[in-house]
């Protein structure tokens, strides 16, 4: 799912399906990066972004966290 940069920060993996880049981007930098990408290269349209099915884990990961599906 993710991997750690050198520094030990979470590195999530990004994909942009136009431009085929798939990379890891250390957490703190993540929006930032994905904001200049989308900026530069997509006139800000929202096509780069989280690998969905990491972006989809987290939401479980949440969603159980937080006991969102459990019964009262």
């Amino acid at each position: 799912m993710t991997t750690a940069s050198e520094d030990g920060e979470p590195a999530v993996p990004i994909v942009c399906p136009e431009c085929g880049t798939e990379a890891r981007i250390p957490l703190g930098e993540l929006a930032d990066t994905l904001d200049r990408h989308n900026a530069d290269r997509h006139d800000g349209a929202e096509v780069a972004r989280v690998d969905p099915d990491v972006a989809d884990s987290l939401a479980d990961l949440v969603v159980a966290d937080l006991g969102l599906l459990e019964d009262e």
